[in-house]
């Protein structure tokens, strides 16, 4: 069976981190959301997958290429503008020939319902169910039988909603010729499954495993699930003097060294410099090429490729782009004092604790104070004794 997984949007939800990556390619325990998905699809017994690309496509192609490296085999096809999921969809037609398994590719699912979903008659659709459904296009059903789609609405008629997961077979193409463009300018997928809830042949599976990332701050749910679950090994070099439990992962190259303590399950990359005396918390992913130094703290945070942070700094609950540089003494905060949840922008985290967006090459001066929710723009240059707070464009200059 073919997979076609779509991957060529930007994430606007997701900016700056999406500034000059997709969002499929956001690191979730130090690998792209999208590879644990196609990992779970091959582990699931798929071995050959079409990847409809668009935005910042050369960042897809150079990580995956042929797929040999993960033992599966990957066609592309760019979709060279947004238009809608039906739009993307139809970039593969003549590629898929027989039933096959269309994946969103900014979620992650399980092999076993990646499985049975497979095992199914086509048409049918992932779902599952939550406790905010009013995020999400909801589906009513009797039994399993899908009677109705509905997009986001502030009074949803079920708590089910559309996963992003989806067995056809190649009479699909035919349905997406008669698509018109809707009111969001795009052309829409879900339109296409209304003639099969017409026709009452429609069926949904319900997921037992979804992590949706739609915000930013989803990365660190994500990021906890997926580290908790996942095989560790620990490699590179590791000096007298550190604490280091079992389900810590550090990669080829990388030197902890003498005084630092990890704690809970965290994953450092390849060729970073841990420490002396640095304290890493649980849940934190740190990407490849990292410093994170002296007397330096790093909470449930992911921190991207090439980031310094290399003394007498904190993090917490925040996500940092790669190239990022903090001056000694910057501090970034993430609790309220009125223990509210956290908003950025405007926009509710619905989290008690939480830092910061941070894009990518953005430079800290020392000294600086980053306030609770704040989003810095890519580029960014933050003077010493700064505070940053609020809404930081890219390449802003803060003085």
């Amino acid at each position: 069976m073919q997979c076609v997984v779509l991957a060529a949007g930007e994430g606007k939800r997701m900016r700056p981190l999406t500034a000059r990556r997709p969002k499929v390619m956001l690191p979730i325990a130090n690998r792209p959301m999208m590879e644990h998905l196609v990992i779970a699809a091959r582990d699931a017994g798929i071995t050959d997958f079409i990847f409809v690309v668009g935005y910042f496509e050369r960042e897809i192609r150079n990580h995956f290429g042929d797929g040999s490296a993960l033992g599966v085999k990957i066609t592309y096809v760019t979709q060279r503008h947004q238009l809608g999921t039906a739009d993307a969809l139809r970039a593969t037609a003549g590629m898929v020939n027989d039933r096959f398994l269309l994946l969103n590719g900014d979620m992650v699912l399980k092999k076993d319902d990646i499985r049975e979903l497979c095992r199914g008659s086509a048409p049918c659709v992932g779902i599952h169910e939550t406790d905010h459904p009013q995020d999400y296009g909801v589906v009513t059903v009797e039994g399993s039988r899908i009677t109705g789609l509905e997009e986001k609405s502030e009074h949803p008629k079920s708590n089910l909603i559309n996963a992003g997961a989806y067995l056809f077979d190649p009479g699909i193409f035919d349905l997406l010729t008669g698509i018109k463009v809707s009111g969001r300018g795009e052309f829409e997928l879900t339109d296409a499954l209304e003639t099969y809830i017409r026709d009452g042949t429609l069926t949904g599976y319900p997921l037992d495993y979804w992590l949706d990332v739609g915000q930013p701050w989803d990365l660190l749910d994500a990021n906890e699930a997926l580290l908790s679950s996942m095989h560790h090994e620990q490699c590179g070099t590791v000096e007298d003097g550190c604490t280091i439990p079992e389900g810590v992962s550090i990669g080829k190259g990388t030197v902890i060294r003498a005084g630092t303590y990890i704690e809970g399950a965290c994953t450092i990359g390849e060729n970073c410099v841990i420490g002396p005396h640095a304290y890493i918390r649980g849940s934190t992913a740190i990407g490849d090429g990292c410093h994170i130094g002296h007397s330096t703290e790093i909470k449930n945070s992911i921190i991207m490729p090439g980031t310094k942070v290399p003394h007498f700094n904190y993090i917490g609950d925040s996500i940092v782009g790669s190239g990022c540089n903090f001056g000694a003494g910057t501090k970034v905060a993430n609790l309220r004092h009125d223990n509210g949840p956290v908003k950025v922008c405007g926009k509710t985290t619905g989290r008690r604790k939480f830092g910061a967006i941070i894009g990518d090459n953005v430079l800290f001066g020392i000294n600086c104070s980053v306030n609770v929710g704040s989003l810095i723009g890519s580029n960014a240059r933050i003077a010493p004794h700064s505070l940053v707070e609020g809404c930081i464009e890219e390449g802003s200059i803060i003085r």
